[in-house]
């Protein structure tokens, strides 16, 4: 099965938190999960973010940039671009259902990708996204 994560997904396996265990479960039952350029850019920030509010030293942020680097190497990390249609997708998403969830442009750029590559499932622990990735028929669990 292959699987769609927003990027706090990915982070919390790397930075323990208070998703980290639920992460880990997830990530395990998947054969395959998208990596989009948008992940490597929301993860860089997320880690840096961490060094920024001193809630993790720049050595431990190198750390992670390099752990994560080389599980990307991995064939469980399927390296994706970002689809051509999604930003067209994400504001279509927007227009119908930003209303009904008021998800963030990010939140429906990733469900967007999720739809356009075909992803079996999409998980993320942001509820509004959730709402919004169910509403679109993707598998959330």
């Amino acid at each position: 099965m292959i699987a769609y994560c927003d990027t706090s997904l990915y982070v919390s396996p790397y930075v323990q938190d208070r998703h980290s265990a639920e992460a880990d479960k997830l990530l395990s039952t998947a054969d395959q999960v998208f990596v989009t350029p948008l992940h490597l850019a929301e993860w860089a920030h997320a880690i840096e973010q961490h060094v920024f509010r001193g809630v993790m030293h720049r050595s431990e942020a190198e750390r992670l940039n390099r752990d994560f680097e080389a599980d990307r190497g991995s064939d469980f990390w399927l390296q994706a671009a970002i689809p051509e249609n999604a930003f067209e997708r994400c504001r279509d998403l927007a227009r119908r259902h930003g209303h009904e969830f008021g998800m963030r442009t990010l939140d429906s750029l990733h469900v967007a990708c999720a739809l356009e590559l075909k992803a079996e499932r999409f998980w993320t622990f942001d509820e509004r996204q959730k709402a919004l990735a169910k509403a679109q028929g993707l598998k959330i669990s």
